[in-house]
């Protein structure tokens, strides 16, 4: 499997990189949790879901008895904005195989008042204590290496404060579902990469939850612009990933009443599908 295109010299590792730094809590009480979310995980002033995600995912693990999320569900409530945020965890079950939790994130308004932003439900378990058993139809993406694809670097410059997530990010697209970035979009919902973390930290559990929302929303290539915001995002977590980039593909086959569905697969470089995804979203429409 070929390597990222732009691996930095110096690589980060789990549990030392800016993504463990910004998702990192500090504990205050049993269940609770502070953090201050990171403007560096921001697309235009709104932090990103995939990275909220994963700081929901990280508090859980510390709340539950397994540390690996197998399936996590999240309701986006409210935007969240850069700056403290708490974090309240409850655990709903524990067992020999899974627990169940729950955990909401909460920031203040302008007006002192405590505004719930998600609210999550997941299951833990062990994903190394699971059977090497697989039998599947399902395929990685047809990518071309990530030498032939392009990423943000390769575009205009961007807006200040646009999409700073992008420099964070090793993003890699397939040239056939660039369409829209050229004004010419292809109709037919699809968005394919490589993906990574800029500075060369491996894939874990918890950037997997970050990497099914990180590229740019399918509804581009349907023709359509602005913020895409997600109402709701579940991600199965199928098995620990290996070292290397991560090929990530997403699919709309439906825009209905101003809300859409995106499919994420996400791949690791042994060939295994290691996180599956389906978020709604609504999307501005005229």
């Amino acid at each position: 499997m070929p390597e990222a295109a732009s691996a930095p010299a110096v690589r980060a590792t789990i549990g030392d990189s800016e993504f463990d730094r910004d998702t990192a809590l500090t504990r205050r009480a049993p269940g609770v949790y502070d953090i201050d979310l990171s403007a560096g995980w921001t697309i235009i002033s709104a932090v990103n879901g995939g990275y909220l995600l994963a700081v929901l995912g990280r508090a859980l693990a510390d709340t539950l008895p397994h540390a690996d999320p197998f399936t996590i569900s999240a309701h986006y409530l409210t935007a969240s904005q850069p700056g403290p945020a708490v974090v309240r965890t409850d655990v709903v079950r524990t067992g020999r195989t899974l627990s169940t939790g729950q955990a909401s994130l909460f920031q203040y308004d302008a007006e002192g008042r405590e505004v719930e932003r998600i609210r999550v439900l997941a299951s833990y378990g062990d994903l190394d204590a699971l059977p090497d058993d697989v039998r599947t139809t399902a395929r990685p993406p047809a990518i071309p290496p990530p030498e032939h694809c392009f990423g943000p670097e390769d575009g205009p410059a961007p807006v200040d404060g646009s999409s700073a997530i992008a420099d964070r990010l090793m993003l890699k697209l397939d040239p056939s579902t660039l369409g829209w970035a050229l004004g010419k979009p292809s109709g037919k919902g699809e968005m394919r990469a490589w993906f990574g973390l800029a500075d060369g930290r491996d894939h874990d559990p918890l950037s997997l939850l970050l990497a099914v929302d990180a590229l740019p929303p399918t509804a581009f290539e349907l023709g359509l612009k602005g913020w895409v915001p997600t109402v709701e995002l579940t991600v199965h977590v199928r098995c620990r990933p290996a070292p290397g980039p991560l090929r990530v593909s997403i699919t709309t086959r439906n825009l209905a009443g101003g809300f859409l569905e995106e499919d994420a697969e996400v791949w690791d470089s042994a060939d295994r599908l290691v996180a599956q995804s389906r978020q709604l979203a609504r999307v501005r429409l005229g």
